[in-house]
């Protein structure tokens, strides 16, 4: 089954081209690490699969609905974006309560949950700190949290690891491997290239708007073949201009 498809999905803000025709298909139950320098349209991309962004062309549709349909995409997906939008004056807890009741969760079971993955990620005993007074890790972890809350099929995470020690970020990855085994689909975006190696199932890299490579990272990389590169010298030569250019 499908998740995430696009056909010749573009974004124009004015004369600058963001997004140039991208177009994949990424099957259920699978980590799609997405990659690309700053400016490449990662962030763009994964606004218009979420529905905050309408685009200029071409079509996407995720679990089945149509990226345009915000109202349906909303049960289909998770989203952890690079800046979450967190309460500051709630607690974790609170924050969390309050997502559960915008979803219409039902309150045993959000709140069972909710106590689970706060243990999971070492935050139960911070829960009951106003959110003002969390570092950079802590409210990563909330913000993780609401995002996988309602279980949905979908789950978009930008920079996930971002301001986590290195314990919480192995917890996290070991997190996103259960979630893809369990059937969600995770579409990763990451400038942190040991993660994606180490989770994804598949790597798209995009490059000034388009899709320049789509591949496993054993195949981008020459694993199966008996090659040495990493995953970060594959990065650099296809994000290269020269390179680019010289390629076609």
């Amino acid at each position: 089954m499908t998740a995430i498809e696009t056909a010749a999905l573009t974004k124009r803000y004015g004369s600058t081209l963001a997004v140039n025709e991208l177009s994949f298909s990424i099957p259920s139950g699978v980590v799609y690490g997405f990659l690309g320098p700053n400016g490449a349209g990662k962030t763009t991309t994964m606004r218009m699969l979420t529905g905050l962004l309408t685009p200029t062309s071409g079509t996407g549709r995720v679990g089945g609905v149509p990226i345009t349909d915000r109202d349906g995409l909303r049960e289909q997906i998770g989203y952890l974006p690079e800046e979450p939008p967190l309460y500051d004056e709630a607690t974790g807890r609170e924050q969390l309560t309050y997502v559960a009741g915008l979803r219409d969760l039902p309150e045993r079971e959000s709140q069972d949950r909710i106590e689970e993955l706060l243990g999971v990620l070492d935050l139960t005993v911070d829960a009951d700190t106003r959110i003002a007074d969390y570092s950079k890790g802590m409210r990563q972890k909330v913000a993780y949290i609401q995002a996988v809350l309602h279980e949905p099929p979908v789950v978009f995470l930008d920079e996930p690891t971002s301001g986590l020690d290195p314990r919480a970020a192995r917890t996290l990855r070991e997190e996103i491997l259960e979630l893809a085994a369990n059937g969600t689909t995770v579409f990763l975006s990451t400038h942190i290239l040991p993660v994606v190696e180490e989770v994804a199932d598949t790597v798209g890299i995009l490059y000034e708007g388009e899709l320049v490579a789509e591949d496993s990272p054993e195949a981008l990389t020459g694993v199966e073949t008996d090659g040495d590169e990493s995953l970060e010298d594959v990065f650099l030569e296809l994000t290269d201009a020269d390179e680019v250019a010289m390629d076609g």
